[in-house]
């Protein structure tokens, strides 16, 4: 074979297609990433001597203990641990059935842990530098608290929020006092791998764009939104920007309108935060595009933006990308989509 032919070969063998993306080939990349229950540790604390269970816990878990004592059960280290054991034994006894919902629903972590992994694996051959978690840790905390956070233990999955779109707590009064419907859509496992690579992308950069224009705004949303792809390019597009699939499919079909009415509107440049946020924030629906809309949909357009730029500038890395100004992205993108 010719040294020509033996080139092509191997870079064809590097990348692998889909829906005409070229996808690196990552599975050399070794990624050290393991599971620990926190919750099946937590609720099997004895009630009667709580300080007990605590500090057995503290043995096995010496600091994302303190971090769900803190952050996501909300107490500080001044408070009296009278207090703290009374609020774990009422916490392990109304919470027990989410324990025992989930404890069928994820008596096997594998699919999240291996679909994370794969993530982390397009993060290093992306940010080789970048010092992924090692430690995924699942635990159960208050309905109203935290659920997916980034923490200096690892990756902390909260699976209260993870347990169904039609888990029997969704649908009553209290929790739609809590989350709306379109909310609790995404409470299902699906968005376990997707929630935790989205944590390690605010972790590499930082979302600043809060309180500037909606042209702004929305192509910072767009770059992340890239990025996801880009690392987790086997997962449905609609999970990464959190509509339904169909909503999805509905946006590409009417991409010109969309972006239409942001020109016809002059809202480029609307710096308003009480306006801006009907475009870019989470809602139910866009009030200007009727029931069936997705809310957030300038994150949408701002993709769009961010994918036309990157097809102009096939040289650009991800982290030239993350920090090129919104605005020049936006202009070198000549982004203008054609009515269907």
């Amino acid at each position: 074979m010719c040294r020509s032919s033996l080139l092509l070969l191997c870079s064809i063998l590097l990348f692998s297609c889909k829906n005409g993306k070229q996808i690196p080939d990552v599975s050399n990349i070794k990624i050290e990433l393991q599971a620990q229950r926190f919750e099946k540790d937590f609720f099997a604390i004895d009630t009667i001597d709580v300080v007990h269970g605590l500090n057995t816990l503290h043995d096995k878990y010496p600091v994302f203990l303190n971090e769900y004592i803190s952050q996501v059960l909300g107490f500080t280290a001044q408070t009296p641990k009278d207090t703290l054991t009374k609020y774990v034994r009422f916490f392990i006894r109304d919470y027990k059935f989410v324990k025992d919902s989930a404890d069928l629903l994820y008596s096997d972590f594998n699919v999240q842990i291996n679909e994370i992994k794969k993530g982390f694996q397009y993060v290093k051959y992306y940010f080789p530098s970048y010092k992924l978690p090692t430690k995924l840790i699942t635990f159960i905390g208050p309905f109203d608290g935290y659920s997916d956070i980034l923490s200096a233990a690892g990756l902390a999955v909260g699976l209260q929020l993870h347990m169904g779109s039609n888990f029997s707590f969704y649908k009553s009064d209290i929790a739609h006092d809590l989350f709306p419907e379109y909310i609790t859509q995404r409470f299902t496992n699906e968005y376990i791998p997707v929630n935790s690579i989205k944590n390690i992308i605010d972790d590499l950069y930082p979302n600043k764009s809060m309180g500037r224009a909606l042209i702004e705004q929305m192509v910072e949303n767009g770059k992340r939104i890239y990025l996801l792809d880009k690392f987790m390019p086997y997962t449905s597009d609609h999970l990464k920007i959190g509509y339904s699939d169909k909503q999805l499919k509905d946006c590409y079909v009417n991409e010109a309108i969309i972006w239409d009415f942001f020109l016809k509107n002059e809202l480029l440049n609307n710096d308003d935060q009480n306006i801006t946020k009907n475009y870019v924030g989470e809602g139910p629906k866009t009030q200007e595009f009727g029931d069936d809309s997705p809310g957030n949909i300038a994150s949408f357009s701002g993709w769009q933006i961010v994918k036309k730029f990157m097809e102009r500038n096939p040289g650009t890395s991800l982290d030239a990308l993350m920090k090129t100004a919104p605005r020049d992205v936006y202009n070198a993108s000549k982004y203008k989509p054609k009515v269907n």
